[in-house]
Protein backbone atom coordinates (compact mmCIF):
# COMPACT_ATOMS: atom_id res chain seq x y z
CA UNK A 1 0.00 0.00 0.00
CA UNK A 2 1.22 3.26 -0.59
CA UNK A 3 0.11 6.74 1.45
CA UNK A 4 -2.82 7.66 0.18
CA UNK A 5 -4.34 3.99 -0.05
CA UNK A 6 -3.40 4.39 3.53
CA UNK A 7 -4.88 6.91 4.46
CA UNK A 8 -8.16 6.13 2.53
CA UNK A 9 -8.23 2.85 4.30
CA UNK A 10 -7.58 4.68 7.75
CA UNK A 11 -10.98 7.04 6.48
CA UNK A 12 -13.46 3.92 5.50
CA UNK A 13 -12.65 2.57 8.50
CA UNK A 14 -13.03 5.40 11.12
CA UNK A 15 -12.95 3.82 14.18
CA UNK A 16 -9.69 2.63 15.52
CA UNK A 17 -7.13 1.55 18.34
CA UNK A 18 -4.99 3.93 20.20
CA UNK A 19 -2.38 2.47 22.86
CA UNK A 20 -0.37 4.84 25.34
CA UNK A 21 1.70 3.96 28.56
CA UNK A 22 0.58 4.77 31.86
CA UNK A 23 3.30 4.66 34.40
CA UNK A 24 4.86 1.97 32.30
CA UNK A 25 2.27 -0.05 31.68
CA UNK A 26 0.46 0.19 28.35
CA UNK A 27 -2.96 1.17 27.88
CA UNK A 28 -5.09 0.49 24.52
CA UNK A 29 -8.45 1.94 23.69
CA UNK A 30 -10.69 2.39 20.60
CA UNK A 31 -10.62 5.91 19.53
CA UNK A 32 -12.60 7.45 16.44
CA UNK A 33 -10.85 9.47 13.64
CA UNK A 34 -11.77 12.90 12.43
CA UNK A 35 -9.17 13.14 9.61
CA UNK A 36 -6.28 11.16 7.59
CA UNK A 37 -4.64 12.79 4.58
CA UNK A 38 -1.37 14.34 4.22
CA UNK A 39 -1.71 16.96 6.88
CA UNK A 40 -1.86 14.25 9.45
CA UNK A 41 -4.12 11.85 11.52
CA UNK A 42 -6.51 14.01 13.54
CA UNK A 43 -8.50 13.16 16.52
CA UNK A 44 -9.91 14.49 19.42
CA UNK A 45 -11.19 13.62 23.14
CA UNK A 46 -11.44 15.61 26.34
CA UNK A 47 -8.89 17.08 29.14
CA UNK A 48 -10.62 14.84 31.40
CA UNK A 49 -10.00 11.89 30.61
CA UNK A 50 -6.82 9.36 31.25
CA UNK A 51 -5.97 9.15 27.33
CA UNK A 52 -5.24 12.84 27.66
CA UNK A 53 -3.52 12.94 30.58
CA UNK A 54 -1.30 10.16 29.07
CA UNK A 55 -0.56 11.57 25.68
CA UNK A 56 0.23 14.97 28.04
CA UNK A 57 2.79 12.78 29.94
CA UNK A 58 4.24 10.55 27.09
CA UNK A 59 3.08 12.04 23.12
CA UNK A 60 4.56 8.86 21.82
CA UNK A 61 1.88 6.32 20.84
CA UNK A 62 1.03 3.63 18.19
CA UNK A 63 -2.36 3.54 16.47
CA UNK A 64 -4.00 0.68 14.61
CA UNK A 65 -6.46 0.38 11.88
CA UNK A 66 -8.31 -2.72 10.72
CA UNK A 67 -10.50 -2.88 7.46
CA UNK A 68 -12.14 -6.05 8.07
CA UNK A 69 -13.72 -6.99 4.84
CA UNK A 70 -10.08 -6.93 3.37
CA UNK A 71 -8.40 -8.33 5.91
CA UNK A 72 -5.75 -5.44 6.45
CA UNK A 73 -4.03 -3.91 9.33
CA UNK A 74 -2.50 -0.63 9.71
CA UNK A 75 -0.12 0.43 12.74
CA UNK A 76 1.26 3.89 13.08
CA UNK A 77 3.88 4.92 15.42
CA UNK A 78 4.42 8.11 16.02
CA UNK A 79 4.26 11.65 18.40
CA UNK A 80 1.01 13.54 18.69
CA UNK A 81 1.14 17.11 18.76
CA UNK A 82 -1.76 19.20 20.40
CA UNK A 83 -3.49 21.61 17.85
CA UNK A 84 -4.91 24.24 19.69
CA UNK A 85 -6.61 25.89 15.93
CA UNK A 86 -10.11 27.38 16.64
CA UNK A 87 -11.04 26.97 12.96
CA UNK A 88 -10.15 22.98 13.21
CA UNK A 89 -11.98 22.80 16.53
CA UNK A 90 -15.36 24.39 14.75
CA UNK A 91 -15.13 22.48 11.75
CA UNK A 92 -14.50 19.04 13.88
CA UNK A 93 -18.04 20.37 15.66
CA UNK A 94 -20.08 21.34 13.25
CA UNK A 95 -19.11 17.83 11.20
CA UNK A 96 -22.00 15.77 10.39
CA UNK A 97 -20.11 12.85 12.26
CA UNK A 98 -19.83 14.76 15.33
CA UNK A 99 -23.26 15.54 15.77
CA UNK A 100 -22.47 13.93 19.36
CA UNK A 101 -20.28 16.72 20.32
CA UNK A 102 -23.33 19.11 20.92
CA UNK A 103 -25.36 17.45 23.79
CA UNK A 104 -21.71 17.95 25.60
CA UNK A 105 -21.37 21.81 24.57
CA UNK A 106 -24.97 22.46 25.98
CA UNK A 107 -24.05 21.01 28.94
CA UNK A 108 -20.60 23.30 29.07
CA UNK A 109 -21.15 26.80 30.84
CA UNK A 110 -19.76 28.38 26.98
CA UNK A 111 -18.23 27.09 23.78
CA UNK A 112 -15.14 29.00 24.84
CA UNK A 113 -15.19 26.48 27.97
CA UNK A 114 -15.99 23.47 26.04
CA UNK A 115 -12.82 24.46 23.67
CA UNK A 116 -10.79 24.82 26.52
CA UNK A 117 -11.48 20.89 27.48
CA UNK A 118 -11.50 19.89 23.45
CA UNK A 119 -8.02 17.99 22.87
CA UNK A 120 -7.58 17.55 19.10
CA UNK A 121 -4.38 15.77 18.33
CA UNK A 122 -2.22 15.38 14.95
CA UNK A 123 -0.17 12.51 14.50
CA UNK A 124 2.07 13.72 11.32
CA UNK A 125 5.46 11.93 9.86
CA UNK A 126 4.39 8.67 11.63
CA UNK A 127 5.87 5.24 10.40
CA UNK A 128 3.15 3.05 9.15
CA UNK A 129 3.21 -0.70 8.72
CA UNK A 130 0.57 -2.69 6.84
CA UNK A 131 -0.41 -6.19 7.64
CA UNK A 132 -1.89 -8.87 6.16
CA UNK A 133 -2.40 -12.69 6.03
CA UNK A 134 -0.61 -12.94 3.14
CA UNK A 135 2.64 -10.67 4.26
CA UNK A 136 2.21 -12.10 7.72
CA UNK A 137 5.73 -13.55 7.52
CA UNK A 138 7.22 -11.19 5.42
CA UNK A 139 9.71 -8.18 6.76
CA UNK A 140 8.31 -5.13 7.86
CA UNK A 141 8.17 -2.33 5.22
CA UNK A 142 7.76 0.84 7.28
CA UNK A 143 5.62 3.63 5.16
CA UNK A 144 6.46 7.40 6.49
CA UNK A 145 3.14 8.76 6.62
Amino acid sequence: MNKKEIFELMSKNPGFHLATVDKGVPKVRGMFLFRADENGIIFHTSAVKDVYKQIAANPNVEICFNDTVKGVQVRVSGKLETIEDAALKDEIVSHPSRAFLKDVIKSMPSKEAFFASFKVFRLKGGKAVVWTFETNMAPKEYIIL
